[in-house]
């Protein structure tokens, strides 16, 4: 699925990164503990969370994830999407909560980071 997608099943708005809605993703993490981030994701793996600052851009750097989704309707402030401009990442902002962000993305068919491929069988 392509971040184009996201958007439009989430009725999500484009904050920064309106070039890049054509990146694949492969797998979703929804989280605001940024140490699970860095324990869980794979590489094309788009983030949904409810945080809004710094260390969000530079985990999201650190992980190579592919986008993140701001939830509950949250806006980052002009520094973290200035960050998140400068690192290339696309942040989508929806007013949806991280519980029906998620659940409306794993009904679209994206999985989930688990440690297992077939933990979602």
């Amino acid at each position: 699925m392509q971040l184009k997608d996201v958007k439009e099943l989430l009725r999500a708005k484009v904050l920064t990164g309106e070039g890049l809605l054509d990146r694949e993703v492969e797998t979703c993490c929804g989280s605001d503990l940024m140490s699970d981030v860095l324990a869980f994701t794979k590489r094309r793996t788009l983030l949904c969370t409810g945080l809004t600052n710094l260390q969000v851009i530079r985990t999201a750097d650190m992980t190579d994830l592919c986008a993140l989704v701001i939830v509950r309707g949250k806006i980052p402030g002009g520094e973290i999407l200035e960050a998140a401009a400068e690192n290339g990442l696309p942040v989508l902002a929806t007013q949806h909560t991280l519980f029906e962000a998620c659940g409306i993305l794993y009904q679209a068919g994206i999985k989930g980071c688990s440690k297992k491929e077939d933990d979602h069988e």
